[in-house]
């Protein structure tokens, strides 16, 4: 087969995470329409990412949240976007850069994406974050390696099945 010198993975991984900035933008202008909601995955330690000290220390990895019934102050642009949400009665304001989404799922239409976050712009900062990642894991002492409260909701529970 011959080498793939377009890289069409890749722009049409962009094109997706077109689709996720396009429904967020307009969600920020007018809210969420009818039963539309949406879990988000992202990469918690991705360039440009921002939150708390304390839901780093929860969410190490990998964390997802859910754009629903209690959300405020949701602004998008073209790299990221951003939004509060509470945590234990806590509110919170995330900062998520479209580059470190993993998944995106409305349940109430069936609907989902899934992304490689290697593909996106600024991928060679992510890698070498989760070789950092992978190192500090491989030195970590054995036992229990899930953190107390660390929760991730995985997508193919809310998909259907063929």
């Amino acid at each position: 087969m011959a080498e793939d010198h377009m890289r069409y993975d890749i722009l049409a991984q962009e094109a997706l995470r077109g689709v996720v900035r396009k429904v967020l933008s307009e969600v920020a202008k007018t809210g969420l329409p009818g039963e539309h909601h949406f879990f988000i995955s992202f990469l918690t330690r991705a360039p440009g990412v921002r939150l708390s000290e304390k839901l780093l220390g929860q969410y190490d990895k990998e964390m997802t949240i859910v754009v629903q019934n209690q959300y405020w102050d949701l602004k998008v642009n073209e790299t990221a976007f951003e939004v509060g949400l509470s945590f234990d009665g806590i509110p919170e304001t995330l900062v998520i850069p479209f580059a470190a989404i993993k998944g995106f799922f409305d349940p109430s239409v069936q609907f989902g994406l899934q992304f490689d976050p290697a593909t996106a712009p600024g991928s060679e900062a992510l890698e070498a974050r989760a070789d950092d990642a992978v190192e500090a894991e491989a030195a970590a002492p054995e036992g229990g390696d899930e953190k107390p409260g660390e929760k991730v909701v995985s997508l193919d529970a809310f998909r259907k099945k063929p």
